[in-house]
């Protein structure tokens, strides 16, 4: 077994299902003491029970929090230095998808509870860890975007927005740091079976959506969803020091789909 995160401090946001649940399991095997951040308070508890189960030893701090929230955000690295003295990475994750619509229906409200988990969280996430660690003099940053940061997604104005503000803070932050000792890279997935994908299809049609799914990655070269387990693999190495010289970049995760048009 790899032994990447002995005695690092791994911080991650949107812990409580999905890609941050699955990273959380992932980097845990591998000897990380855990910051486990979610808005739902059941779903870390639920990612405790799992990272226990493949890392008995682990060290789990758990805390909900409202990434829109900046004071929340400047909490939970708080509480994550005052527990662990450092944060050595940071997977800064958390996010939804909001409705789907034609851009000329999308309200206004609907726009901006996107952008503000999506973008505003990512940018709080950013301007307070980075601070620890232009300090520290190191740090990994890990930013969720999506193959709908790099080019367009029909319906989703708010989401595609939001991930696409994402793609460029995660240049210009990586620009800024680089000299720090911190790297800064964004992950772009695409069609990975998580519960938010789920909630997705459901609204195209919530009694077939199984269907809608199978015709939603005909276009793939792959043709599957991806599945977190394999986000985390990629988000575990790019924390790691293995990926420190990558810096100031996005890197799909996608099967081609980014590609393939």
């Amino acid at each position: 077994m790899n032994n990447r995160f002995d005695g690092k401090v791994v911080l991650i946001t949107g812990a409580g299902s999905g890609l941050g649940q699955a990273s959380a399991l992932q980097i845990a095997k591998e000897g990380a003491k855990l910051a486990l951040v979610d808005l739902n308070a059941a779903s870390l508890e639920e990612t405790k029970a799992k990272v226990l189960e493949v890392a008995p030893d682990a060290e789990i701090l758990l805390i909900t929090a409202n990434v829109a929230d900046e004071k929340a955000v400047e909490n939970y690295v708080n509480e994550t230095v005052a527990k662990f003295g450092k944060i050595d990475s940071f997977f800064n994750n958390a996010g939804i998808e909001g409705k789907q619509d034609l851009t000329e229906d999308f309200g206004l409200d609907e726009f901006q509870k996107v952008v503000s988990v999506n973008l505003n969280g990512v940018f709080y996430g950013l301007k307070h860890v980075l601070k620890v660690m232009r300090e520290q003099g190191f740090g990994s940053v890990v930013n969720t975007a999506s193959v709908g940061g790099i080019r367009g997604v029909g319906n989703q104005s708010g989401y595609a927005a939001s991930k696409h503000g994402v793609v460029g803070l995660t240049r210009n932050s990586g620009i800024e740091y680089g000299q720090y000792g911190v790297s800064i890279k964004a992950i772009a997935p695409g069609a990975i079976m998580t519960p938010m994908v789920e909630g997705s299809l459901k609204q195209i049609d919530a009694d077939n959506w199984e269907e809608v799914g199978k015709q939603f990655v005909e276009p793939n070269p792959m043709k599957r969803f991806g599945k977190p387990e394999e986000v985390g693999y990629l988000v575990a190495f790019l924390l790691s020091d293995q990926a420190n010289f990558i810096n100031a970049t996005v890197i799909p995760i996608d099967g081609g789909q980014s590609y393939k048009y």
